[in-house]
């Protein structure tokens, strides 16, 4: 902003009124009569004192106007300093006002991000809660499913080791028969049948001949009896098994005269568990 001109005011005529009042005031000396009178001397003093006054005048007009314009100009800086700071308001209350757009806006997304979080952890528990029961559903299913493969298997075992003793019952009575030929052919059957289920882990093994009696691995054809210490076995009445390692059946076995009694001969056909009463297996419920 540029700075005002100060105002001059035109000090000839004021001047011109001084010399005026000066020449006035001499000629009123000169022209009066000797002892000067005292109205003589007054208008004089008078006339000097008016010229003075009258030469000062411009200079104090001047001294108002200037002190004017500084005012003027203080008073015009004070008003644009008003209107900075009215212009500062404004932006500092639009910017609250944005400001407060913002905070509720924040409160807004806060309070969408917990429903939303309370949302997503009501359908995690719902979720989980789906996926237990369908775990337990499972674990049920898979639970009767394995009890069927084991009741499955135990069946199955049971058709096998009862086809297997009835083949060892077969090659027992071709060896009393004394026939070479049968005797082979049933053997070499017996072995077939004992190879294949040796396949699905099904092993048959016998008791040896004059071997002592194992508790464990033997059992006599009266299964209350006791044997005597040291007994011996003197022939297997049925072929013991093991499925997988594990023991199934303990072989039957029949003990010399020095066990138990026995309750048929040693040479005597021995009648092999058929359906009715067939052997348990002791690995099976």
């Amino acid at each position: 902003m540029h700075d005002p001109t100060p105002l001059k005011a035109a000090k000839w005529p004021f001047f011109a009124g001084d010399l005026l009042l000066l020449g006035t005031a001499y000629w009123i000396s000169t022209s009066s009569k000797t002892p000067v009178e005292t109205t003589s001397v007054a208008l004089a003093t008078l006339c000097v004192a008016f010229g003075a006054a009258l030469a000062v005048v411009p200079f104090i007009l001047e001294y108002r106007a200037l002190a004017k314009m500084v005012e003027a100009g203080a008073l015009t800086t004070v008003i644009e300093q008003i209107q900075k700071l009215e212009t500062v308001a404004s932006q500092i209350s639009s910017a609250t006002g944005s400001w407060q757009n913002v905070q509720d806006a924040a409160d807004k997304t806060t309070l969408d991000a917990k429903a939303i979080a309370e949302r997503i952890g009501a359908e995690a528990k719902a979720f989980k809660e789906f996926m237990q029961r369908i775990n337990d559903s499972e674990r049920a299913t898979l639970r009767l499913e394995v009890e069927k493969l084991r009741r499955a298997e135990g069946d199955w075992l049971q058709v096998l080791v009862r086809m297997l003793d009835h083949v060892y019952a077969l090659h027992n009575g071709a060896l009393r028969s004394g026939q070479p030929n049968l005797i082979e052919q049933l053997g070499q059957f017996q072995n077939a049948c004992r190879e294949a289920a040796r396949r699905v882990g099904l092993t048959p093994f016998l008791a040896v001949a004059s071997e002592p009696f194992d508790a464990q691995r033997h059992q006599l054809v009266d299964g209350n009896g006791a044997p005597e210490p040291g007994a011996l076995v003197a022939e297997t009445v049925a072929t013991g098994y093991t499925f997988q390692g594990r023991l199934l059946r303990q072989a039957i076995v029949r003990l010399t005269n020095g066990g138990v009694a026995s309750t048929q001969p040693a040479n005597s056909p021995v009648n092999e568990p058929n359906e009715q009463d067939q052997l348990p297996l002791s690995g099976q419920n």
